[in-house]
């Protein structure tokens, strides 16, 4: 994952999260992390070997919530109105299929797709733990050590986020309901089965599992952990200095079914239990309360937002805003794939605060691009990524400037072109750890990324 040799680039444009975007900017590496930024470097003095980066160079980018899998449903669920809940079952008929080699090849082409999308850093929320029928591999982790070696394969970090799954929902009466069908995959039996596995995945004792791979827990849902079985996950965080990371409030269902159950709202039982806090990241977090916003930002909670996937499922759009100005810093996901596009991800941010409020200027470009590159990376374990700047992780991501989406930008708003304007397709060059991983559009590792997904996921929606 990391190139050892020293490395120079020379950037037409750079944004440097402490100065804004700059000017030919002549960037050194060694041993996979930045060793001197420089911008207002004249071309006539780069050092010879240097390699210039045309366009604007970004940091590289975090998604902070993906569930690979559902990269197979890209298309298949939109035919007919459908909602989250059919949804949801088409979802589980693709999970029933996988099995760790399967699994392993339509990661890496998902990863490798996100790779070619400027992302260097995944958190991937795993959940599909065992074969059919919750039958245990020989090795309980295999699933996971799949997805471990899938982004190794396509040139990303990742931090595993392992999720504790227990129950199908919660019913009428506040009780958990058993897990069933594919859903049998997901479970651990309970939160202490689900430690012990999670030990055994040999994480030392900073939560690292690999040189490009660390370890994260997960609480699911306040439907599929009852508080009973969370302190597991919040204790194992701690023992790791692991993230902790759960879905909270996707939909208002959700909502109704704690306060019924618990009496508080989701946002209520996860701060009873101990599972808020900077280390903590929350998902979606669509349907708050006023309280929700203020205990989630007090606690310096992060929310990861996934646009893209809550408006294709209908979930509604979160209080970004709101959050942010109560103290909870933002990062992106493309959770279940609808695309990857970390640059829609984040501009559909600040467009869904326009539509709900009907004013423009929620978020600039800047704090948009810090919630893709630097927050996002914190919250999945990685603070040392994310910026560029001496010290840290020799990762880039070069939007080219020449593209009909882009041409004719200038220095002043090159970056709030690239933010508002740019997608996946715009994305030039990625170096992850001093490495080249994408150089002129093409992946390196990987070498044709549509027919690797072809591959993947046609025999799963063959059925």
């Amino acid at each position: 994952m990391t190139g050892d040799a020293a490395r120079r680039w020379h950037a037409d444009l750079a944004w440097l999260p402490a100065g804004g975007v700059r000017s030919g900017v002549l960037i050194e590496a060694a041993g996979g992390r930045f060793m001197s930024v420089r911008p207002d470097v004249r071309a006539a003095d780069v050092p010879a070997g240097t390699e210039r980066l045309t366009g604007l160079t970004l940091p590289g980018l975090a998604n902070a919530h993906s569930h690979a899998f559902h990269r197979a449903l890209r298309g298949a669920v939109q035919v007919g109105q459908g909602t989250f809940w059919t949804w949801r079952d088409r979802m589980y008929q693709v999970a029933s299929q996988l099995e760790p080699d399967s699994y392993l090849a339509l990661a890496r082409a998902v990863y490798a797709e996100m790779a070619l999308a400027g992302i260097t850093c995944v958190g991937e929320f795993h959940y599909l733990h065992h074969a059919t029928g919750g039958v245990r591999y020989t090795d309980e982790n295999q699933m996971g050590r799949a997805l471990i070696e899938a982004a190794a394969q396509a040139g990303v970090r990742i931090t595993l986020i392992d999720t504790c799954y227990l129950s199908g929902g919660l019913g009428n009466d506040g009780s958990p309901e058993p897990l069933a069908g594919p859903q049998l995959r997901f479970g651990d039996g309970d939160g202490d089965r689900w430690a012990q596995r999670v030990h055994a995945l040999g994480a030392d004792e900073h939560g690292m599992l690999a040189a490009h791979a660390r370890l994260g827990v997960a609480i699911h849902s306040v439907r599929a952990v009852p508080p009973g079985q969370m302190h597991p996950v919040v204790a194992c965080s701690h023992a790791f200095g692991a993230p902790l990371h759960a879905h909270l409030s996707e939909q208002t269902a959700e909502n109704q079914a704690c306060l019924a159950a618990h009496g508080v709202t989701p946002t209520g039982l996860l701060d009873r239990v101990g599972a808020l806090g900077p280390r903590a990241t929350v998902v979606h977090a669509t349907h708050l309360t006023g309280g929700d916003i203020e205990t989630l930002g007090g606690s310096r909670t992060v929310v990861c937002m996934c646009p893209t996937t809550e408006a294709d499922l209908a979930d509604g759009v979160g209080p970004a805003r709101a959050l942010a100005s109560a103290g909870s810093p933002l990062s992106l996901g493309s959770d279940s794939h609808a695309v990857i596009d970390l640059l829609e991800e984040a501009r559909r941010v600040e467009l869904g605060e326009r539509l709900v409020t009907g004013q423009r200027g929620n978020f600039g470009a800047a704090a948009l691009a810090r919630a893709a590159s630097v927050d996002g990376h914190a919250c999945l374990g990685w603070p040392e990524a994310g910026e560029i700047a001496p010290g840290a992780l020799a990762d880039l991501v070069t939007v080219a400037l020449d593209t009909p989406r882009l041409a004719g930008i200038t220095r002043p708003t090159a970056l709030e072109s690239v933010i508002f304007a740019a997608t996946a397709a715009d994305v030039r060059d990625v170096v992850v750890g001093g490495r080249d991983v994408v150089r002129d559009g093409r992946h390196l590792l990987v070498d044709d990324v549509p027919a690797a997904l072809g591959h993947a996921i046609r025999p799963l929606l063959a059925s």
